[in-house]
C-alpha cells in the first residue's frame, strides 16, 4: 500500500521515542514490547488460517481460472490504496496540534506514491492473461475497502495501519510467481505484480512497524490498529476462500 513526503519527512515520522511497556522474561530479566510487537503477536492466530485459504486458492486443479478470479478482485482491491492512504492524509491533517498526526500523515502520502499505479500493473497482467477487470467488484472487496474508509473518518486514521500491516505481511513468495506460471501455461506478462510484491512488500512492512512505534500510540489507538488488523485478516481469509471456490468465486 503511499502525496510526496520529503527525507526529512521520514525523518520526523521516527523523531517520537515509542511507547513501551515491559513484562518479565525469563528469569529476572525484563522485555521490552512495542507497540509493533504488541500486534504482530496479536495477528499470529491469524496466521494459519490465512496460509489455509491461500494453500486452498492455489491448488493446481483449476488455477488458471482460479488466478484470473484473484486477479480480478485484487485489481479492485489495490485500486483502493492510494485513495485510502490519500484520504488518511486528510484527516491527519485536521489534527495540526497532534504530532503524531503529523508523522502518520507523511508517512501516508509516502506510502501512496509507493503504491501508485500498481492498480494498473494489475490490468496488464489480466490483459496478458487474455482477461479484463471486474465490471462489479467482489463483495468482500468492498468490506474490506468499505471498512477502512470508516475507520478512517469515523474512528482514527492510524487504524488503516493495521490493515496495510496485513495485506503487507501476506505478500506472496518469491518463488510462487515462476509455480503458479508452470501450472496455469499463462505468460510471463500475467504476474509481473506478484513478483513485484514479492520483492517490496517485505521492506514495506518493515517501514511501517517502524513507523508505528514512532507515532508512540497510546493503549486506545494501538487497540484500532490491532481491531483493524484482525477484522482485515478475517475479511482476506474469507476472500481467498471465496475466490477458490468453484462457482466463480462471488459467495
Amino acid at each position: 500500500m503511499n502525496a510526496t513526503a520529503t527525507a526529512a519527512a521520514v525523518a520526523t515520522a521516527g523523531a517520537a521515542a515509542p511507547e513501551t511497556r515491559t513484562v518479565p522474561a525469563a528469569g529476572t530479566a525484563t522485555a521490552t514490547v512495542t507497540a509493533s510487537l504488541a500486534l504482530r503477536t496479536k495477528l499470529t492466530p491469524t496466521a494459519p488460517v490465512l496460509r489455509a485459504a491461500t494453500a486452498a486458492l492455489w491448488r493446481p486443479d483449476g488455477l488458471r481460472e482460479r488466478y484470473v478470479r484473484y486477479l480480478t478482485a485484487m485489481h479492485r482491491l489495490v485500486r483502493a490504496s492510494v485513495p485510502l492512504l490519500l484520504r488518511a492524509a486528510e484527516r491527519c491533517a485536521a489534527e495540526p496540534d497532534d504530532p503524531a498526526a503529523r508523522r502518520l500523515a507523511a508517512y501516508c502520502l509516502r506510502h501512496a506514491e509507493e503504491e501508485r499505479d500498481h492498480d494498473a500493473w494489475l490490468l496488464d497482467d489480466l490483459a496478458a492473461a487474455g482477461a479484463g477487470p471486474a465490471a462489479v467488484p467482489h463483495p468482500i472487496v468492498v468490506e474490506l475497502a468499505g471498512a477502512q474508509y470508516y475507520r478512517i473518518e469515523h474512528e482514527h486514521p492510524v487504524a488503516l495501519l493495521g490493515y496495510i500491516a496485513v495485506l503487507e505481511g501476506n505478500a506472496p513468495g518469491p518463488r510462487l510467481a515462476d509455480r503458479l506460471a508452470e501450472v496455469t501455461g499463462l505468460p510471463a506478462g500475467a504476474f509481473r505484480t506478484l513478483r513485484e510484491h514479492a520483492e517490496l512488500d517485505g521492506g514495506h512492512l518493515d517501514d511501517l512497524y517502524r513507523v508505528f512505534d514512532a507515532l508512540a500510540p497510546s493503549p486506545a489507538r494501538q487497540t484500532a490498529v490491532a481491531v483493524s488488523a484482525l477484522h482485515t485478516a478475517n475479511l482476506l481469509t474469507r476472500l481467498f476462500l471465496s475466490l477458490a471456490e468453484d462457482n466463480g468465486g462471488h459467495p
